[in-house]
């Protein structure tokens, strides 16, 4: 006997008693087949929800006045008094002062960008010195190091290995247009090492700084981190880490991987900016892909653009010709080569030959001076500055070298902290009148050495500046204040000019050109107190000086799409660099429209036509 279960049953039962046919009647039997065939069918997949990623977007705003309150259905579920920025800052400001430690005040910073996109921004313009220690080095190091540990949110995407062959369908899953993203595989933190996808803290870090600094839109960001595996075994067996626990690809697979990725990257959205950053060895993929694509690395080509900012400001101050000077770096990685082929260019533009400039310098690794005939296989981004004048001599002390040598410049990017002690800096000092000491490692713990050590051991005569952030000091009676050459004063500028200009690549000469504005940007007082880099206080302004001039370097290259603009002046081109910025002071009004009518007619205030025609939340400046 035929057995029915219930929804078929129910079917047959739709029709009248006198027209149901036989259950075992061929027709019945077809019907049966098509139902079952219908029942067994996967159903429809809805829709996927519109995703935000952020907690609130601002939508909670105190700030907010009643109107809009009621419009996005918030009305009731904040308190009623409608609070200025100044007060929802002291109250922030309140909160992160409770905080005991660098790590807590990170997170809270981080809720805070989650709930209310716009007042973070505005806490960090108006607070940028004091608050960028706690979003970016030093604290995201530690930040990066607990990652696993700490994480609570979604704050950027990841692509793993194993996601090969798919990256572009799965790059349709960021819910935001994007203007620049900031891409790392965690191979190389800081000072810190392969921390795998721990390495996620900066590109959220340094994306957020892309916002503070040069205005650039904060859901056109995107943090993407790569997780091609870590040879970081302790990681790779804490049950706490979230990436993927086997071993760093081969370099082979890396670059296929990459190679995948970029297209990807530029198909989704043609005029994006790629930044990468903290690769073990970053040269492969600059190499690769600088002439095909809208690209730089920060570690190469924005550590160096601010050093030489910072570098030809020293060279002024120190009264000595630019002929005359003689480098020593202690670190022989990507990073010192970088500032070095940098500062090359400037000693070229100085007059020299390419020849000259480059035997300027004298590179320090961890088997000494890195020479020619050392008898050891030499990696290939080093070859450029290996000396061939070392008459077989080999030096592997640091004080022996600065006899042989008796430099002007001592700079520091070696990640071994103390480095430089009192008796290098003293040799220094007896060299020179103004010795110029650049110990530009990070985190802070890393350095060199610190600004203190530098100025009583020159007898407060050194030009100093440094990668991590130390405070002023007294020294004779007069208060001195450190350099710092902090990547931030040049990429972002970078970043916001590729974008406005719409390049179809970044140039060396953009990149020159970030630094050459930058050396321009001090002020009046800035200049005569003889500082190397601007107050990072006015980092919005510096911004707007550096994006002009690398915009006008992408024009005389020829890679701006936006040709409209080469007809601006200066002035024009400045203005219309700072009407492109994301401001958070002014997003409400350019967001919230006003009530036009006043709520009347005997109608409830929560009642359509209650007047307000026209508001939004700002959601284009809402994710992190």
């Amino acid at each position: 006997m035929l057995r029915l279960n219930p929804f078929k049953t129910a079917l047959l039962l739709w029709a009248p008693r006198s027209a149901r046919p036989s259950p075992s009647s061929p027709s019945t039997q077809r019907f049966l087949a098509t139902v079952a065939n219908m029942t067994n069918a996967q159903p429809q997949r809805p829709s996927a929800p519109t995703r935000q990623l952020s907690t609130t977007n601002g939508d909670y705003d105190m700030a907010n006045p009643p109107e809009v309150r009621k419009y996005l259905k918030t009305y009731g579920l904040t308190p009623p008094a409608v609070e200025s920025y100044e007060v929802q800052a002291q109250r922030c400001l309140r909160l992160l002062a409770m905080k005991p430690t660098p790590i807590e005040k990170f997170q809270y910073l981080v809720h805070l960008r989650a709930t209310n996109v716009h007042l973070f921004y505005r806490l960090l313009s108006e607070n940028v010195k004091e608050l960028t220690p706690l979003i970016y080095t030093p604290t995201v190091g530690e930040a990066c190091v607990r990652w696993h540990e700490i994480w609570t949110q979604p704050e950027g995407m990841y692509l793993a290995w194993n996601d090969r062959g798919h990256l572009r369908e799965i790059l349709d899953n960021w819910p935001h247009e994007v203007d620049i993203t900031v891409l790392t595989d965690g191979s190389r933190i800081l000072g810190l090492g392969d921390l795998g996808v721990n390495g996620m803290g900066i590109p959220v870090g340094k994306l957020a700084l892309y916002t503070a600094c040069a205005g650039i839109r904060p859901s056109g960001t995107l943090p993407l981190t790569l997780d091609l595996g870590t040879n970081n075994e302790t990681l790779r067996n804490d049950p706490l880490y979230m990436g993927s626990r086997m071993p760093k690809v081969t370099p082979e697979q890396e670059k296929e991987f990459l190679d995948e990725l970029m297209v990807a990257l530029t198909d989704k959205w043609p005029s994006i900016v790629i930044q990468f950053e903290d690769f073990k060895n970053p040269f492969p993929a600059l190499e690769r892909y600088q002439d095909k694509y809208c690209m730089f690395n920060d570690d190469v080509q924005g550590t160096g653009a601010v050093i030489v900012g910072g570098f030809i400001n020293a060279v002024r101050h120190s009264g000595v010709p630019a002929k005359d000077h003689r480098a020593i770096f202690l670190g022989a990685g990507s990073a010192g080569v970088g500032v070095a082929k940098q500062i090359v260019e400037y000693f070229i533009k100085e007059g020299l030959t390419e020849e000259e400039a480059r035997k300027k310098f004298w590179f320090v690794d961890s088997n000494g001076l890195v020479t020619l005939d050392r008898g050891d296989k030499l990696a290939e981004h080093k070859v450029y500055f290996a000396r061939d004048d070392n008459n077989g001599r080999q030096y592997q002390s640091l004080s022996r070298l600065i006899d042989f040598v008796q430099p002007t410049i001592l700079m520091g990017l070696s990640t071994i902290g103390g480095a430089f002690n009192k008796d290098i800096l003293q040799k220094m000092a007896k060299l020179n009148d103004k010795p110029i000491i650049f110990p530009l490692s990070n985190p802070s713990s890393k350095s060199e050495c610190t600004f203190e050590e530098a100025v009583h051991n020159t007898e407060g005569r050194c030009l100093f500046a440094s990668g991590s952030p130390f405070p002023s000091l007294e020294y004779n009676g007069k208060m001195l204040t450190p350099g710092q050459g902090n990547n931030m004063y040049v990429f972002p500028g970078i970043g916001l000019a590729a974008i406005i200009s719409k390049a179809t690549q970044i140039t060396q000469d953009m990149i020159y050109a970030s630094a050459e504005s930058l050396s321009t940007s001090l002020n009046k007082q800035e200049a005569a107190d003889g500082w190397l880099y601007p107050d990072i206080r006015r980092i919005r302004e510096v911004s707007v000086v550096v994006t002009r001039g690398v915009i006008r370097a992408a024009q005389k290259n020829g890679v701006d799409r936006a040709v409209e603009l080469r007809e601006l002046s200066g002035a024009q081109l400045e203005q219309y660099i700072k009407e492109r910025m994301y401001d958070p002071f002014n997003e409400g009004e350019k967001t919230v429209y006003p009530v036009t009518q006043p709520a009347g007619n005997g109608h409830h205030p929560f009642a359509t036509g209650n007047g307000v025609e026209h508001v939004t939340n700002g959601l284009n400046g809402s994710h992190l």
